[in-house]
């Protein structure tokens, strides 16, 4: 019989706490955030700690709130410097974000086009007209502002925890049916399964769907009520007409 010595004991004692879930996931979370930092660019500290900032703040007035956070220990001013100097590599950290998907499922990534209301910065440039669901009685649905497109992964069925693999300013030269086709491309061209792709109404249209067909990704797009489709007409049907509305 062979007995195990205290100094044995307690080693194995350690290897157990030490490969423990919880110590694996947070050992995960700091590699994460430790290659997440390398690639914000310059002043990657005040940025990575205004990040860090927005995460844990519930409510934000303005920038200078976001300085009060325990966890944002520099000037109030940091916080303009960070954005105004930060140069985010955003094709290494979308890269990152992939990795973070589970590869033994098909991911299911969700696209949409957002808005920014800024009727007021007159100075502000890039503004576009933008569509807004929260109009004055009377008036157009559009707002004066900038344009974001996003494409996320959502990795739960229920609840609204998402990752943002890409959100970037749709500029006065592109359009949103553009952005989102290009983001798709950036995104499929690093997932090693098929994935599944959402969007909204505004995607079903048949530019999306063309400038679509090759990327390697299964699309189910919102279409209008009012919406009417056409296909090539049937041999059954008489000859002369060549397009049947579905």
């Amino acid at each position: 019989m062979i007995e195990h010595s205290p100094l044995l004991a307690e080693a194995e004692k350690r290897i157990t706490i030490t490969y423990s879930p919880a110590n694996m996931k947070r050992a995960r979370l700091e590699e994460f955030r430790q290659v997440a930092y390398r690639y914000l660019g310059r002043a990657k500290d005040a940025t990575f700690e205004l990040t860090d900032a927005i995460l844990l703040t519930r409510n934000v007035y303005s920038l200078a709130d976001l300085s009060l956070s325990p966890v944002f220990r520099r000037k109030w001013s940091s916080i303009y410097e960070a954005l105004q100097d930060s140069r985010p590599q955003r094709q290494k950290l979308m890269q990152l974000y992939i990795k973070q998907i589970a590869t033994g499922e098909r991911p299911l990534l969700a696209g949409d086009h957002t808005n920014w209301s800024r009727p007021d910065a007159v100075k502000l440039q890039e503004r576009t007209y933008e569509h807004s669901g929260t109009s004055i009685a009377g008036n157009k649905p559009i707002t004066i502002g900038q344009g974001y497109s996003t494409i996320a992964w959502i990795p739960e069925t229920s609840g609204s925890w998402a990752l943002p693999l890409r959100h970037e300013r749709i500029t006065s030269r592109e359009s949103p049916i553009s952005k989102a086709i290009w983001q798709l491309k950036q995104v499929c061209k690093y997932l090693p399964v098929r994935p599944i792709s959402v969007w909204d109404s505004e995607y079903g249209c048949a530019p999306f769907v063309l400038k679509t067909a090759n990327i390697p990704a299964d699309i189910l797009v919102r279409l209008r009520s009012n919406l009417c489709l056409w296909g090539e007409q049937s041999r059954l049907f008489w000859e002369g007409a060549t397009q049947k509305a579905w």
